[in-house]
């Protein structure tokens, strides 16, 4: 993919930035059902941010550690749990703002940029981590998470990792604050 996918992989989160703001402000079509919407917004956002985490908590990327070819935790199961989250996040505000029918185009924003995103990463961590890398490749998937046979490995002192790891991700917590201050405000 060359420097046309470094592009990808640098601008991956400007890149969502219209589509979240759109699902914050367009209000044309959206659905004020609190029961419906709130609970359905929540769980999405949590879950996504759940994924986050645990990836954080084995990946380390915002953490000063050493970085390793990570084979543990949701990784077992998927190859990019983090860009999943972002994904169930995004659709969580979405829902939030109860623009429910822009939901799908939130996801197909997520799914397009943050495929030319790993088109990019999957070559640059190949030249980096070399077979152990191109192993993983073949044996887990890249979006859709396999749980048969999948074997778990054990990371070392995870427990030091976990409250870095929810502080590492706690700015996600303000991609909610312009949907309630829009609820609040314009209502």
């Amino acid at each position: 993919m060359g420097e046309q996918g470094k592009i990808w992989y640098r601008l991956r989160g400007a890149l969502i930035v219209p589509f979240y703001l759109f699902a914050i402000f367009f209000e044309h079509g959206d659905v004020e059902i609190p029961m419906l919407i709130y609970p359905l917004g929540i769980i999405l956002f949590a879950f996504g941010l759940f994924l986050r985490i645990w990836a954080q908590v084995h990946l380390h990327y915002r953490l000063k550690a050493h970085k390793k070819l990570t084979l543990t935790g949701p990784y077992v199961y998927v190859r990019n749990p983090i860009y999943i989250g972002n994904t169930f996040i995004l659709a969580g505000i979405t829902v939030l703002a109860g623009l429910l029918w822009f939901v799908p185009v939130m996801v197909l924003a997520c799914a397009f940029t943050y495929h030319m995103t790993v088109l990019y990463e999957e070559g640059h961590l190949k030249r980096k981590y070399g077979q152990g890398y191109i192993e993983f490749l073949e044996k887990v998937p890249r979006w859709v998470p396999r749980f048969d046979g999948a074997r778990t490995e054990h990371s070392e002192n995870l427990r030091a990792y976990i409250l870095p790891s929810i502080k590492a991700e706690l700015h996600i917590l303000l991609l909610v604050i312009p949907v309630v201050l829009h609820e609040i405000f314009i209502g």
